[in-house]
Order: structure tokens, then sequence, then C-alpha cells
């Protein structure tokens, strides 16, 4: 018999690009330059027969993104398809375009939990760094609305030069928000973030500054909640698997 110990398998997840449209204009995007077009994404039924494709080949959740998951007038039914498939359904959103009408109709119909991005801890800089005034005050709104709801709530902040040096205040924001996770996201250059790395790229003192923080963060507020790091590519002590090695874990739908 073979003692080798085997490992448990880890729990297999469906990314779902559901769409490229954003009203958001952030200069870290990772979605390809050239963006896809409505005409091109896959209709309501399309999405619910991937859904029941990937629970058949052992997926046990899947991530609702963009682009902006909201700018599609099905979102509401293709949740739905997803939840009615068995699987864990998180919803990756800026809050802008999601309403508070549409947030209930998602708890309705099964949401499981939801990903507000959040660019900055201040407002103005929040929404210079995003192109949308009034982003940060709908996400704040929309984070209310999800807690009320008892949908579980994580927050991701993206961090790079011009938000680097406010992780702390970020960390702050995400426990007045009432999330119970929070994901410190050093930009990864892909996409029109790799077109703007330049303007975009902190130095590895800030980087090494940033890692010191969140390690005290983590100890001050364990139990309260959950702090996900990842550092940029450029500075990680070694070099990472292709795709950070999500591929290992999971799986990428395409509309």
């Amino acid at each position: 018999m073979d003692a080798t110990p085997q490992r448990a398998p880890r729990p297999l997840g469906l990314l779902a690009e559901l769409t490229h449209r954003c009203p958001l204009g952030c200069p870290y995007c990772s979605n390809p330059l050239a963006l896809e077009g409505r005409s091109d994404e896959l209709d309501t039924a399309s999405w619910a027969r991937v859904f029941k494709e990937a629970a058949a080949l052992g997926v046990l959740q899947v991530h609702l993104s963009g682009g902006e998951p909201g700018a599609r007038r099905d979102l509401v039914e293709i949740t739905k398809a997803a939840h009615d498939a068995s699987l864990y359904t998180n919803l990756i959103t800026s809050a802008v375009g999601i309403t508070a009408a549409t947030l209930d109709k998602l708890s309705d119909v099964g949401l499981d939990h939801v990903q507000i991005s959040i660019q900055d801890s201040a407002a103005e800089s929040a929404d210079h760094i995003a192109g949308y005034r009034g982003a940060y005050a709908r996400k704040q709104a929309l984070a209310a609305q999800v807690t009320r709801l008892g949908i579980p709530l994580t927050v991701n902040a993206v961090m790079h030069r011009a938000n680097i040096e406010h992780v702390d205040a970020m960390v702050t924001l995400a426990l007045e928000l009432g999330a119970k996770r929070v994901e410190i996201a050093h930009v990864q250059y892909y996409g029109w973030a790799l077109k703007n790395r330049a303007q975009l790229m902190p130095t590895r003192a800030q980087v090494e500054h940033a890692v010191q923080v969140v390690e005290a963060l983590r100890k001050q507020h364990h139990g309260r909640i959950v702090i996900d790091a990842v550092v940029p590519d450029y500075y990680a002590r070694f070099p990472k698997a292709c795709v950070g090695g999500w591929g290992r874990r999971g799986v990428r739908a395409v509309f």
C-alpha cells in the first residue's frame, strides 16, 4: 500500500467573466486592451449551461466578475442559474451599477457573498483613481446594504503607488463597513495595468513597508477580520506560478 500522504483537493472555483463593460476607468484594470463588446457576451441560457457543466466537473463556487457584472441586465437570472447548479455564488463588483433593489433580488435568488472593490480610503482619492465621481459613496451604500441583508462582505483594496501608504486606513475602512475579509491586493501587471506600469509601480521600500504593516494589522485584528495580501509580481521573493497558480484551483470562463 502506498503510504505517501495525500493532500486534500482544493475547492475548485469558476471565474465567470460576464462582461467587459464597466462604468469605472481604473488604470490598473487587468482586462485586455481590446475589450469585447456587448454583442459578444454569452446569453443567460449559455451561462446556465456553463454552470451545470462546471458543477459536473467538480466546481463548487463561482465568482461572477467582469468588467462590472451589474452591467448585465440578466445578472439576477445568471445568479439564480448558478445557485440552481448548487454553486456557491460570489459577486465581484465595483458597486456602481448594483442598486439596493437589485441586491435584494440577488439575495432572494441565493447570492452567497459579495466582494466590493474600493480604490482608496478617502472619497476624493478613491473617485479620482476610479475615474468616477461619487463612486466611493455608492460603494459605502452598497456595503451597508450587503451587511444589512446578512451577506458576507469582502473589501478588495488594490494597492499601487498612489495609495500604498494607506494600507492601515483601508483595513480600518473594511472593519467599519462590516467586512469579514479584506484583500490588500497589490496591482498585478496584466492588460491596462501593464500599459500603465510606470505610473502604478511602487518602490521596493514602499512594498516592504506595506508588508510589515499588514503583518502588524493581522496580529492587531486577529479574530475580527481576515487580511489577505498579494505583493506585486516584480517584488515577490520567488517567481510565481503562471497567473499566481490560480489555474491549479480554478477555471476561467470568458463570455
